[in-house]
């Protein structure tokens, strides 16, 4: 167990950083531009998941419920400073998740309690896949690490048939012909590579 958690840490830890690599290659004139993600420009989504990471420490290590928080991180989270915004968010959610005992918690979600080390597995995912919409979106390199790529189609296979019903996702897709792992992943998730 001990030796997982190290894996999911540091997957955590590099998805973060690629998604971050990807928020500094952002350049002035693509903040409006749109994205992979119906309806949602460059600015939409790292605001997206810039108010997920700031979700992290009330939920792992006060323990709060979404109640408690409350609208707090509705509408614009990034402000003036929107690299600055996401480093600190990013930051104070990786130290919230390798707090000591932090993976062992339960957190109240809107689907109700569920395992922290489960719930760091779906962050962690869910900036990989992010971290290629906002590449496709800014024209930055699309080819995801190996590592976190497994570590998403791992994580996504066993319930990937049930997100479009969540109304959050685009419905799969049939990957490509000889399709990569990545192409597998993206299509699981209703995105074209």
């Amino acid at each position: 167990m001990e030796n997982d958690v190290a894996t999911l840490l540091s997957r955590h830890t590099e998805a973060l950083a690629l998604f971050s690599d990807r928020v500094h290659a952002v350049r002035q004139e693509q903040w409006d531009d749109p994205t992979p993600c119906t309806e949602w420009s460059v600015r939409d989504l790292v605001n997206h998941l810039t108010a997920e990471q700031l979700w992290v420490p009330h939920l792992v290590v006060e323990e709060a419920d979404l109640d408690e928080v409350g609208e707090a991180y509705d509408g614009d989270v990034l402000g003036a400073h929107p690299r600055r915004s996401w480093d600190a968010a990013a930051r104070a959610a990786r130290e919230a998740f390798a707090e000591p005992g932090a993976l062992e918690r339960t957190v109240r979600l809107s689907y109700g309690e569920t395992p922290a080390v489960a719930y760091c597995a779906q962050m962690t995912t869910d900036a990989v896949v992010h971290s290629w919409d906002l590449s496709r979106a800014i024209g930055a390199p699309e080819q995801l690490p190996d590592a976190l790529v497994a570590f998403a189609l791992d994580e996504v296979s066993p319930y990937a048939s049930e997100l479009e019903a969540s109304g959050l996702f685009a419905p799969p897709i049939e990957p490509p012909p000889a399709h990569s792992h990545q192409a597998r992943l993206l299509a699981l998730l209703g995105r074209r590579a």
